[in-house]
């Protein structure tokens, strides 16, 4: 198994996921309102599709820092674990999931802000963060935190094992030791595409979560959910099947697109700042 700088990881980290999320934010504002309970248009439609992009920006480095060191930390410590090869898919998922629950504490609060932003309930960041603070209390921040993770998990235990397995076939048939950054990047564009499609309907029960107001909940407001069960079956019910997969063409268009940017960036400032030295 491989070993990996932590310290390099972590600035790669943070840079990919600024990088990925500061260029892929108007997409991820439209799949957040195709998947609003009042209608994209209602949401906002095409108006101001960077609203909400300051939470993200500040966000984004450290949870994308956490999630790779925790990822590289544990791929390596349980490949040292089970060194046999027929463990590496396991191995992969169980890296990926305790990296995407530890990067989820840090995404968490910055989703809320950006998803109520994106759908137009508050007019500012500071509006948003001072707002959900004074109606629902911190936890008003975790809104959607249990649903976050029941998507991030799923996710990444499709994506990263799918990625890392594509990596070693590329290496392979170019018979290299490992693949180059611009081919990692490749990698993560068909791994991401194809987790975030097999997951969009746990990613439109986040959204509708975290879209919902506590104190309009108490109201029984008719937009808001009191959890995983209920908002899965109230999708179905109300709006039917298809309704869980609203969003989904620019879900995996972002992804996909994100995928590349993302692990591309990823392992391209890893090599450089391994190559240069820095942080060894």
């Amino acid at each position: 198994m491989e070993t990996t700088n932590l310290k390099q990881a972590l600035v790669a980290g943070g840079i990919a996921g600024t990088t990925v999320d500061v260029i892929l934010f108007p997409l991820d504002t439209l799949k957040t309102r195709l998947q609003s309970k009042t209608g994209f248009y209602a949401s906002g439609g095409f108006r101001g599709i960077y609203s909400g992009l300051a939470s993200v920006v500040v966000g984004s480095a450290p949870a994308a820092s956490t999630f790779f060191i925790s990822y590289e930390y544990l791929k390596e410590v349980l490949g040292n674990i089970f060194p046999d090869k027929k463990y590496l898919p396991l191995i992969h998922m169980v890296a990926a999931s305790g990296g995407e629950i530890a990067a989820c504490v840090t995404r968490t609060p910055t989703e809320v802000i950006k998803s109520r932003m994106q759908t137009k309930l508050y007019s500012s960041t500071s509006l948003a963060i001072k707002t959900i603070y004074q109606q629902e209390g911190f936890s008003g921040f975790y809104r959607g935190f249990l649903s976050t993770i029941l998507r991030e998990i799923p996710f990444t235990c499709l994506q990263f094992p799918l990625y890392e397995y594509l990596k070693v076939s590329v290496a392979r048939y170019t018979k290299q030791k490992k693949a180059e950054p611009w081919e990692a990047a490749f990698c993560g564009s068909v791994a991401g595409g194809t987790a975030a499609a097999i997951t969009t309907p746990l990613d439109v029960i986040k959204t509708r979560l975290m879209l919902s107001d506590k104190n309009q909940i108490k109201h029984n407001h008719s937009h808001n959910y009191l959890g995983v069960i209920n908002t899965f079956n109230r999708i179905l019910s109300e709006e039917g099947p298809k309704s869980l997969f609203k969003g989904i063409g620019p879900r995996v268009l972002w992804i996909s697109i994100g995928g590349y940017i993302f692990l591309g960036v990823y392992e391209k400032s890893k090599k450089t700042l391994y190559e240069s030295k820095i942080f060894a």
